[in-house]
């Protein structure tokens, strides 16, 4: 026997309610996908890998704590741990402790990694704009930014990631660098 509430107890999805979110839930999906799929074929990075070194590339001498990237590509550290050791495979970033806390680890972009972010950012920031950004007007935009905030405050209300509270990433993003 399962505890579901009673039909009535369920706030169930208006007609246009449920609309929008077959439609939100249908871009979760696919979006990754289509950025994955361009930066795989452009550049043999997935885009979790690119967001990675994104965040490395703006950070002060291309250098960040785990915890802190882990935070600025709104991941967990064990997935953060696992993406490193496959980029590190590559020669993309080097690990190495952190020197004023021994418990933590450092991950610094090499020059390799640089140099393959700069050639994968001009294919990506093509894909985020023809799958995205080109597809809404300047309003749309402003929507979709104050709608993501509001989706993320519920999300993430104690911002741990860094979507809400990283306002390096919102500058460089308003500059249009790296990304």
């Amino acid at each position: 026997m399962t505890d579901t509430p009673p039909d009535d107890a369920v706030r169930w999805l208006r007609p246009d309610e449920l609309r929008a979110w077959m439609k939100l839930v249908a871009v979760i999906e696919l979006l990754p996908a289509a950025l994955d799929s361009q930066l795989q074929r452009d550049s043999e990075l997935t885009h979790f890998d690119y967001m990675v070194l994104a965040m490395l590339s703006d950070a002060a001498g291309r250098r960040m704590r785990m915890t802190a990237l882990a935070a600025a590509t709104n991941s967990s550290l064990p997935r953060l741990s696992h993406v490193a050791t496959r980029l590190e495979r590559r020669g993309l970033i080097v690990r190495s402790q952190c020197s004023s806390d021994r418990r933590a680890t450092e991950v610094q972009l090499s020059d390799e990694g640089f140099d393959l972010l700069v050639a994968a950012a001009p294919g990506h920031v093509a894909a985020a704009r023809e799958y995205v950004i080109d597809a809404l007007s300047a309003e749309q935009v402003a929507q979709l930014d104050a709608i993501a905030r509001a989706m993320l405050q519920r999300l993430d209300p104690d911002c741990r990631l860094a979507a809400l509270s990283n306002p390096q990433g919102a500058a460089t993003e308003a500059s249009g660098a790296s990304r």
